[in-house]
């Protein structure tokens, strides 16, 4: 009888094949669990081993009123993972596309072509139609929670979102400058939002764990769950009602002289608090990509100017600190040449005759003949170090950063012009800020203190976790000089003086106009000005220092002198601010020992 195929030879053939397949199975699985088995579990963590972001929410920014200025919104991304997309939930998608408030029919071809191309390279085809794997199609950058929680409700499969927080300011440009911004990548840009960004980034948490094939999470081999901290909220000693004002006087005083820039700035002299801070041209925190950079400059902080006839409180404050003149020395300011050193040096011009000038009128009527009297008197040195003692030439340690020193020669580099020149607020070049706080100077009693503008940081329970005190940096004037400077300054809103006509009855207005020729192309012209008039009030015991500093404004016909350009805001400003806070009126002096009228003594 005939064997077939079933000849022992070909039995010992199929088993020694057998035998050889199971020991290559066997060799592979020594191989895979024995020799290779650190790198490939090494591997094998890598692709099944997910670590999930848990984003901390960014701290809230408040004014010293509890009113939010900036503050983190929750939103959900939502996307699709096409290869887990059933064709049974497909009549849902009408409902996903009204929630989501797009076209359905967009919807359903986006969703059903990706699905197709999954399906395709999943089938071993992409290398002819060159399609490859799509496992996430996004459907919407940003939903608010509650929409997110009635499309989870539609209970549709490979549909989900992932959590993130959006910055947003409620005021939109209020405060612009001080706020500052995140950008798109998350990143603290400029302003508080920057200088801060310790207190207010928080820390992430993050959750360790492992996902299965559909990439979902398998919670039961969870290894580490670290919950985020959020961050800290900043409170600023910013009052929006305050910044609202000097914002809409900017606006005024845009729409009518149309300068290159402004800056009005509101502060407590006592203590330095900045009240409001405000600039043109400004922008919208929500909005910052669609604006140009140079509007998102602080220009309080990082723009220098020549502060004109501002500058002379340093001059007479100066003389009369050291004793060598009192309100009543009077100068010659007609004479247009003065022996220095041996040497005859022309004096600055006078905007018209000025005669015989007391130190309080020189202050009043605003002589630059009188300040450089006053400066020669002291001698180049000593001037010079009232000027820094004033805070000229050195931060003024703003908290938020950005701020530029200013300029400020020594006197070994002067030139044999510039003590004549420099009284009358040229050859020396500081910011609005700088300005701003020697005039506090003047009001608190002769104390330059460091500006603030942050009150406190508080936790998320609301316990104050840092406080921000009074930084006083050094005594420039006695107190009782700087209450005769102060009454000086107030004489200047008086008849006589340069800014006669911007007092307020009752509130005894004390400032000091401004208006110095701008450089262009090395040399100073005629038709560009910087407009200032910086003061405090009431002058004899002072609550608000205001500052309004207009530069290249546009007046038609004339001179952008600081009495036609800053003096009218400054008044409305002023006027609002003491409704607003309350300040009572001063009962009336029955004297005045440094009357602009009475002539020199």
């Amino acid at each position: 009888m005939s064997k077939g195929f079933a000849s022992n030879s070909r039995m010992a053939l199929l088993a020694v094949c057998v035998l050889a397949c199971f020991t290559a199975v066997g060799a592979r699985l020594v191989f895979l669990h024995v020799i290779d088995r650190e790198e490939l579990l090494k591997f094998v963590e890598r692709a099944r081993r997910q670590i999930v972001v848990e984003h901390a929410r960014r701290g809230t920014v408040t004014d010293v009123k509890g009113n939010v200025l900036a503050t983190s919104r929750s939103y959900v991304v939502l996307g699709a993972d096409p290869e887990m997309l059933r064709e049974e939930d497909a009549p849902k998608w009408g409902d996903l596309a009204r929630l989501l408030k797009v076209n359905f029919l967009e919807l359903d071809r986006n969703l059903r072509r990706a699905r197709a191309a999954s399906q395709v390279a999943l089938a071993g085809n992409n290398s002819e139609t060159k399609e490859k794997r799509v496992r996430y199609v996004k459907l919407a950058d940003e939903i608010d929670e509650r929409v997110y929680d009635q499309i989870m409700d539609l209970r549709i499969r490979g549909v989900y979102g992932s959590r993130g927080y959006k910055r947003v300011y409620p005021g939109g440009q209020l405060a612009a400058h001080v706020l500052g911004y995140i950008n798109k990548e998350h990143t603290p840009v400029t302003g508080a939002e920057k200088h801060l960004d310790l207190y207010l980034k928080g820390q992430d948490g993050w959750i360790e764990s492992e996902k299965d094939g559909a990439r979902r999470e398998l919670a039961q081999f969870r290894t580490r769950e670290v919950a985020p901290i959020d961050g800290h909220d900043v409170v600023l000693i910013i009052d929006s009602v305050i910044q609202n004002i000097l914002e809409r006087e900017l606006d005024a005083i845009a729409m009518k002289f149309r300068p290159k820039f402004a800056t009005i700035i509101a502060s407590d002299p006592q203590t330095g608090a900045i009240l409001g801070m405000a600039n043109y041209p400004t922008y919208d925190l929500n909005n910052f990509a669609k604006e140009p950079i140079e509007n998102q400059r602080n220009n309080a902080i990082t723009d220098l100017i020549e502060p004109g006839s501002t500058f002379k409180i340093v001059a007479a404050g100066a003389a009369l600190n050291d004793g060598i003149v009192t309100p009543f020395t009077s100068f010659d300011c007609d004479q247009p040449t003065v022996i220095l050193n041996g040497k005859e040096r022309k004096l600055p011009k006078e905007d018209h005759a000025m005669g015989t000038l007391s130190v309080a009128q020189i202050v009043s009527k605003s002589s630059n003949r009188g300040a450089a009297h006053l400066a020669i008197k002291l001698g180049d040195q000593r001037y010079y170090d009232y000027v820094r003692a004033f805070g000229f030439g050195e931060s003024t340690r703003f908290p938020l950063g950005g701020e530029v020193r200013g300029l400020l020669e020594e006197p070994k580099k002067w030139d044999g012009l510039t003590i004549t020149r420099m009284p009358m607020g040229h050859a020396v070049a500081a910011t609005p800020l700088q300005i701003h706080m020697a005039m506090s100077a003047v009001a608190n009693g002769g104390m330059l203190v460091r500006p603030q503008i942050i009150r406190e940081i508080r936790a998320n329970d609301g316990s104050v976790v840092r406080t921000f005190e009074t930084e006083k940096r050094r005594q420039v004037l006695r107190p009782a000089v700087a209450a005769e400077l102060a009454q000086m300054l107030h004489n200047v809103v008086k008849l006589g003086g340069t800014g006669n006509g911007f007092d307020i009855e009752g509130f005894e207005i004390a400032a000091k106009t401004g208006t110095t020729q701008k450089i262009i192309d090395g040399k100073y012209v005629n038709n560009r000005h910087v407009a200032s008039f910086v003061g405090f009030f009431p002058a004899s015991r002072p609550e608000i220092v205001l500052s309004v500093i207009v530069d290249d404004a546009r007046v038609t016909g004339g001179t952008a002198y600081g009495r036609a350009v800053s003096a009218p805001a400054f008044k409305n400003v002023a006027e609002q601010i003491i409704q607003y806070l309350d300040i009572k009126p001063v009962r009336p002096s029955t004297r005045n020992l440094l009357a602009t009228t009475g002539g020199a003594r």
